[in-house]
């Protein structure tokens, strides 16, 4: 296909990010781009009608990533009542072609266009050159993904493996298990380690009765739309020095840790593990601590491999909307740059 211009899209539960590209300068460089609150919309149809209008654009091609399960061209949102639909998307749109994507799939195709200062280490491990990849990301939910190799590319595998029966690997977490089985029945990895995970999280050593919320923190609770940057905010507050928001924010990074040493397990992720999602890079003075490792690598008779694994956190925060262009674009995903080793950490 000659030159053409091309509608790209990380659609989450919160936020929704349209851009649109030329296939001449490549998945780095948008032409137009504009954020949109979610929620405050009916569906992407509306989001891409108002995009189109205010940048006096169209688009010929288009993918989206988005924040849920696709199965035969329809996406359903975890967190929406949205269900797009290729057929309709292409039919209301004009465009040629239509193609929506899991966002954890759309973030490991961004993975070859990333530099070096877009990651920050958490253990350098041993990189085998071609070994599969996952990545997990704490979000609004929780995505994972792995990529496999299949001799001349990589491949994604999606998953909706965030939503697996969370099982807890300590005593804590045992009782936080038993506290949540009563407030909702069934309990996953989502549940307790996304955005809505740390308010839950708090909640359970609340009831503890062990830990003082400070009046200043019940108030700032009390008041906020959304509870879990308060929890986070306090906890990276040394000068607050607020344990429960601390407690909170440690368990919630072992949890994270174990699931990803689930997933890199089940997924033989030896060429590197990711951790995407919003909430990742502004908890790194936690996540470089031993807590996440030492969940991450305690795995019995193979805790040797998984100290093998390379771990990096994805500080760009439009991964998924580049991921999404690259794979819209028909990019191939043939290696990851060794330069990136040279990243942060």
């Amino acid at each position: 296909m000659e030159n053409h211009l091309h509608l790209a899209g990380d659609i989450g539960g919160t936020k929704t990010i349209l851009a649109l590209f030329s296939s001449e300068k490549g998945p780095l460089q948008p032409l137009y781009e504009k954020s949109y609150g979610s929620s405050s919309y009916p569906g992407l149809d509306a989001i891409i009608e108002d995009f189109f209008s205010k940048t006096k654009t169209s688009a010929v091609t288009a993918c989206f990533g988005v924040a849920g399960p696709v199965r035969e061209g329809r996406a359903v949102i975890t967190k929406l009542p949205w269900q797009p639909d290729v057929r309709l998307l292409q039919a209301a749109h004009g465009f040629s072609k239509t193609i929506l994507i899991n966002d954890l799939v759309a973030t490991g195709y961004a993975l070859p266009h990333l530099k070096q200062s877009d990651f920050f280490i958490i253990n350098r491990g041993l990189l085998t050159r071609e070994g599969a990849l996952g990545i997990i990301a704490p979000g609004t939910g929780l995505g994972e993904v792995v990529f496999t190799w299949d001799g001349s590319r990589y491949l994604a595998v999606p998953s909706e493996g965030g939503h697996t029966d969370f099982g807890p690997s300590s005593k804590t977490e045992s009782q936080l298990l038993a506290f949540l089985e009563k407030r909702y029945g069934h309990v996953s990895y989502d549940r307790v380690c996304s955005g809505r995970g740390l308010p839950v999280i708090y909640d359970f050593y609340k009831s503890l009765g062990r830990l003082e919320e400070p009046d200043w923190l019940s108030a700032q609770l009390t008041a906020a739309e959304d509870p879990a940057p308060v929890i986070v905010n306090a906890a990276l507050d040394g000068k607050k020095q607020c344990e429960i928001c601390t407690k909170t924010l440690e368990l919630f990074i072992s949890v994270l840790g174990a699931e990803a040493g689930n997933l890199a397990l089940k997924g033989l992720t030896t060429g590197g593990m990711y951790i995407g999602g919003g909430i990742p890079p502004r908890i790194l003075q936690f996540l470089k601590n031993e807590t996440f490792m030492k969940s991450f690598t305690s795995k019995g008779r193979l805790s040797y491999l998984l100290r093998d694994i390379p771990v990096k956190v994805i500080l760009n925060p439009k991964a998924a909307l580049i991921g999404a262009a690259s794979y819209g674009l028909g990019v191939r995903f043939e290696s990851l740059p060794a330069s990136r080793d040279n990243s942060h950490g």
